[in-house]
């Protein structure tokens, strides 16, 4: 079943082409030159930018993907969580879209295609379920930090959450404190590189706590009462790329940690990680490092995947419709704090209603 995906939950406009779990087209537009300037999103503007980029972005992913809209057998997009502003533009285009083309439209909730990231590998990019594995995954993202129990398809279960800053957010504003450019967190992976992550000591909250859950906002004070202390460093290249490598170590430790932590309470043999963060080579390569000691499996979400994307979107709204799930009405209004509920798909997105046909 072709099928269109959109996704415009914060900065980046994406479109992408789905049949039978490949992926023959996924297009994004982002806007980070737009927001750099500000230090951050802002969101009139990414909601002015939506508008300006989604038809042009949907007529090359239907381009690059060799059908007409006509062809499509559905239509889906991000329904939230995300900043309303953006959400508003891709799902009111989706539903117009399937409204003209009288096709069934599928809302999609933006944390639970991030699940089903890690499963799209291979050129082209293909989602293959048939060796999906009960997991513990790892969401990691500028505005979200989340560990999921996944025990089977469209099953999942919140086992932890960010309790104030998420490790993106840390990543940024720790950078930003530094004088990186917006977005700092590749910066700071870039310089960390080059950088001695013992040469500086920061907290790692909550990384004894036997909870689930995430706390940086305390990390990113640390970090601004020692550069507070310590003015001398700006002028210290070296330094600087010390001070990277130090902040990532701590950020990097607590996901590891926690996550392997949580995978040996779940009874779980596989671990996921995806999200923006999740392109951090640090993370990848300390999370690969610790599943390898406890014999987890580990998949990866591709770095085209971890950020925000509509092939992933596509992905699982092309899933739910072959395992039966109704179609969204086409009144059905976004949902900016849309949360990831502790219970099965069914109870967990009851606020997406059925269309009639």
């Amino acid at each position: 079943m072709p099928l269109l995906a959109f996704e415009t939950s914060c900065d980046e406009t994406g479109a992408a082409v789905v049949h039978q779990g490949k992926v023959l087209s996924n297009v994004v537009s982002s806007q980070i030159s737009l927001h750099a300037e500000y230090g951050g999103v802002v969101p009139e503007l990414a909601a002015r930018e939506h508008l300006r980029n989604l038809v042009p972005v949907a007529r090359t992913a239907l381009q690059e993907a060799g059908i007409s809209a006509k062809c499509l057998d559905a239509v889906c997009a991000t329904q939230g969580p995300g900043l309303p502003s953006a959400l508003m533009v891709g799902l009111r285009a989706g539903q117009a879209l399937a409204f003209t083309l009288r096709r069934p439209f599928i809302a999609v909730h933006h944390h639970e295609a991030h699940l089903y990231s890690p499963w799209l590998t291979g050129s082209p990019p293909t989602a293959d379920f048939s060796n999906f594995q009960p997991n513990v995954s790892l969401i990691v993202s500028g505005g979200h930090t989340l560990l999921v129990h996944v025990p089977e398809e469209l099953r999942a279960q919140l086992l932890g959450t960010t309790l104030d800053d998420a490790a993106g957010e840390c990543f940024d504003k720790t950078g930003k404190l530094m004088g990186l450019p917006y977005p700092a967190g590749p910066t700071i992976d870039r310089l960390a590189e080059q950088g001695n992550p013992s040469a500086f000591e920061f907290p790692r909250p909550l990384l004894h706590e036997q909870n689930n859950d995430f706390s940086f906002s305390g990390l990113k004070t640390s970090v601004r009462y020692f550069l507070r202390d310590h003015p001398e460093i700006f002028s210290k290249r070296q330094q600087i790329r010390d001070l990277c490598a130090s902040v990532q170590a701590a950020i990097v430790e607590v996901l590891v940690t926690k996550t392997i932590r949580a995978a040996r309470r779940s009874g779980v043999r596989c671990v996921t990680a995806s999200g923006g963060v999740a392109c951090n080579r640090a993370l990848r390569a300390q999370l690969a490092a610790a599943c390898q000691r406890e014999g987890f499996c580990l998949r990866l979400a591709e770095p085209r995947f971890c950020t925000d994307n509509a092939a992933m979107i596509g992905v699982l709204a092309e899933r739910k419709f072959q395992l039966s799930t109704e179609p969204t009405t086409f009144d059905a209004d976004i949902l900016p704090s849309w949360a990831f509920s502790d219970s099965n798909q069914g109870a967990a997105f009851a606020e997406a209603r059925p269309v009639l046909q």
